[in-house]
């Protein structure tokens, strides 16, 4: 158990530190990067969770086709790939503020939802049972989300193909 503590304490530090340079860098190709190792520590922590099944999904669906699906985007469409001035602005306290009043709010919420209730996790479910419940309700969303990245990818070749 304290190994498991541990493990979970570095995977948290480093995913807080990708997700801070993910939002601060200037260069969209490290901020994808970024984003990856922040995907890749959700998958460590599903596995320190015994869900072996959803840290693969993370890994192949967001790792392997999401950050990919951006990286091909930014080359497709020649966005500067250096540093680029024009992605920082003055708003960073206001951007602070914000999301501090938002940390607040959401967990007013959580607190007002849920009290003290506990939450119970009951038997470890197999692959099966997760799958039907993922892919079983929410079918529509899946199919939805995947014509979505699709057209997204065709969009960014036609905008790359018009010169």
């Amino acid at each position: 158990m304290l190994a498991q503590n541990i493990i979970f304490g570095i995977l948290a530090f480093v995913m807080i530190v990708a997700a801070f340079r993910l939002v601060t860098t200037k260069n969209v190709v490290r901020a994808a990067l970024f984003l990856a190792i922040v995907l890749a520590g959700a998958a460590g922590q599903f596995i320190l969770l015994a869900a072996e099944f959803v840290a693969v999904v993370q890994v192949l669906v967001y790792i392997g086709a999401i950050v990919v699906l951006l990286l091909f985007g930014v080359m497709l469409t020649r966005a500067p790939i250096g540093r680029d001035a024009d992605v920082d602005n003055d708003q960073r306290l206001v951007g602070g503020l914000v999301a501090l009043f938002l940390l607040g709010a959401l967990a007013a919420v959580l607190a007002d939802a849920w009290g003290d209730d506990k939450i119970s996790f009951g038997t470890v479910q197999g692959v099966g049972e997760v799958s039907d419940s993922i892919f079983g309700p929410y079918v529509i969303a899946f199919e939805v989300v995947s014509i979505l990245l699709l057209a997204a990818l065709v969009g960014a070749v036609a905008i790359a193909r018009r010169d």
